[in-house]
C-alpha cells in the first residue's frame, strides 16, 4: 500500500539538518507499518522498538541518558549492530517510557548520525500532558488516513489517480461516473489502512463495517484506559454527539447537544484530549478572511469533525445500500459526510490552514474558508451537483478574493474569480493560482 508519507520520509532522510522524527496520529492510521516499510526501503537494517510493557526497555532509559550506553543497550536488547548511517530506529508506543522521549534531545545533539523515526498511539496526549523533551530538538510528521488519491492507488486504480494529478480536467471528466463511484466508495471504506485493505483485498463492505467497529472499540476502550477518570464520561458524550452535530445545518458544534444546558467549561478538556489523540478535528471560525487566518479565530466556535469519514458512517450505523444506492431520507447527512471528506482532504494540502466563516449575525456561512500563507480561499461544499451558493456570492460580492471554490459533484469549470472543483479532486486546490488558473 503506497503512502504519500514515504517520500516526506525520504525527504528527512536526506536532510542536512535532520532530527530524531516524530510521527504524530490517530491509532490504527498506519504508523507502525508506515515507518517499517520506510526502513525496509530506504535502509540495509532495521532496528524496532516496541516500549509498550517493556520494563527492559525502561530500565535502560530510566539511568542516564548518555547516547553510546544507549546506543550499547538497544544492540544488546535487538541483537543487531546499529551503523549509523545504515540503519533505522524505531521507537514505537514511545509515550510509555517518557525519558525514551527526553533521550532524543541528546541523540541530536551529541549524536546526530543516528536516524530515529518514533510513534505512538496516544502520542499526542503524552506530549500536552508535561512529557519533558525539549522543543527544537525533533521533527514532526502528521499521518493521516488515506486520501482519496491513496484510497484510488489501494483499490487498483493507479493510473486513475496519477489522471487526477495531471489535472486534465478535459479528460477527467470523460470518466466522471468512475471517479463518483469512487468516491461513493471511499465515502463508505474511508482512509483507514485495514478497512482499506480488507476492501481492496475482496470488496465485501460487511468485512469493512466489522473492520471499522472494531477500530471505533478500540477507541472507546482508550477512553476508559488512558484518559482520567473522571473525564471517560465527558469524552464519550463528545464523541457518540458528533453524527448529531454535523447532522445539523450550520454544523457549528453546540454543547447543548452533548447535554441539556451543557456549558463550554465542563466539556473544553474532554474535546482537547480528543484532538490531541488526534481522534478530533476542530475547525474555528473565523468572521473576517485576513491573513493569518489564525489572527481571526473566535475560539468560541467551532465544528468537530471525526479522523475518518468511513468510521462517521460506521457511527450511525449507515448501511451500505442507502450510501452507495441513494436514498431520499439519506439527504440531509449526505451533507454531513460531504463536509467530513472535504475536512479531511484540505488537511492533507501542506501548508493550508482550515478554518470556516460566519458574518457577525450568522446569516452568511462559507463551509471552509483555507490560508495558504498568501491568500484566504473561501471553500463552498455541495453534495451533488446543485450549485447554488448564496453564501459563497454574498462572500465574493464583500471580500473580493482572488480565488473561490465550490466544490461538488459537477465537472471543472472557471468563471471570474469562481473555480467549480469536483469532489474527487478537491486536493488539488493547492495547484489553483490567484487567478485560478491551473
Amino acid at each position: 500500500m503506497y503512502r504519500t508519507a514515504v517520500e516526506k520520509l525520504y525527504e528527512w532522510k536526506k536532510s542536512k539538518r535532520r532530527k530524531p522524527l516524530i510521527i504524530e496520529g490517530a491509532r490504527q492510521v498506519g504508523k507502525t507499518w508506515l515507518m517499517k516499510e520506510f526502513g525496509r526501503l530506504a535502509y540495509a537494517d532495521t532496528v524496532y522498538i516496541n516500549f509498550d510493557s517493556n520494563p527492559r526497555m525502561a530500565e535502560l532509559f530510566a539511568s542516564d541518558l548518555d547516547v553510546g550506553r544507549l546506543v550499547r543497550g538497544l544492540e544488546l536488547y535487538s541483537g543487531k549492530k546499529i551503523d549509523p548511517d545504515g540503519t533505522l530506529l524505531i521507537f514505537d508506543e514511545v509515550q510509555e517510557v517518557p525519558r525514551a522521549l527526553s533521550s532524543l534531545k541528546y541523540f541530536y545533539e551529541d549524536a546526530p548520525q543516528y536516524h530515529i523515526v518514533c510513534a505512538g498511539s496516544l502520542l499526542g496526549i503524552a506530549l500536552h500532558g508535561g512529557t519533558s523533551f525539549p522543543v527544537g530538538k525533533v521533527d514532526f510528521l502528521k499521518l493521516r488516513p488515506l486520501s482519496f488519491k491513496e484510497f484510488l492507488n489501494a483499490t487498483g486504480r493507479e493510473r486513475f489517480a496519477e489522471l487526477l494529478a495531471s489535472r486534465d480536467f478535459g479528460m477527467i471528466a470523460s470518466f466522471r461516473q468512475t471517479y463518483i463511484e469512487a468516491l461513493r466508495q471511499y465515502y463508505f471504506v474511508g482512509g483507514m489502512p485495514e478497512a482499506v485493505q480488507t476492501f481492496a483485498d475482496d470488496g465485501d463492505y460487511d468485512e469493512v463495517r466489522a473492520v471499522q467497529s472494531r477500530i471505533l472499540e478500540a477507541y472507546e476502550q482508550d477512553f476508559s484506559k488512558h484518559a482520567p477518570g473522571e473525564l471517560v464520561p465527558r469524552i464519550r458524550m463528545i464523541w457518540n454527539s458528533i453524527p448529531s452535530q454535523l447532522s445539523r445545518e450550520n454544523k457549528k458544534f453546540v454543547y447543548g447537544l452533548v447535554r441539556e444546558g451543557g456549558r463550554a467549561r465542563e466539556y473544553e478538556t474532554a474535546i482537547m484530549w480528543l484532538c490531541d489523540c488526534g481522534l478530533v478535528r476542530r475547525i474555528g471560525r473565523v468572521t473576517a478572511p485576513g491573513l493569518p487566518l489564525k489572527a481571526y479565530e473566535d475560539l468560541k466556535a467551532f465544528k468537530l469533525f471525526v479522523v475518518d469519514v468511513g468510521l462517521l458512517g460506521c457511527m450511525t450505523g449507515l448501511h451500505k445500500s442507502v450510501l452507495l444506492g441513494g436514498n431520499a431520507l439519506f439527504s440531509e447527512f449526505k451533507g454531513a459526510l460531504t463536509e467530513q471528506y472535504v475536512c479531511q482532504e484540505l488537511e492533507t494540502v501542506p501548508g493550508l490552514g482550515v478554518y470556516y466563516y460566519t458574518n457577525d449575525r450568522s446569516s452568511c456561512e462559507v463551509d471552509f474558508v483555507a490560508d495558504d500563507g498568501e491568500q484566504v480561499i473561501p471553500v463552498e461544499v455541495k453534495a451533488e451537483i446543485n450549485l447554488k451558493a448564496k453564501s459563497l456570492k454574498t462572500y465574493i460580492e464583500k471580500y473580493r478574493p482572488s480565488l473561490a471554490v465550490r466544490t461538488s459533484m459537477a465537472d471543472y469549470k472557471r468563471e471570474g474569480v469562481l473555480v467549480d472543483l469536483p469532489l474527487y479532486a478537491i486536493e488539488e486546490i493547492s495547484a489553483l493560482d490567484r487567478a485560478g488558473d491551473l
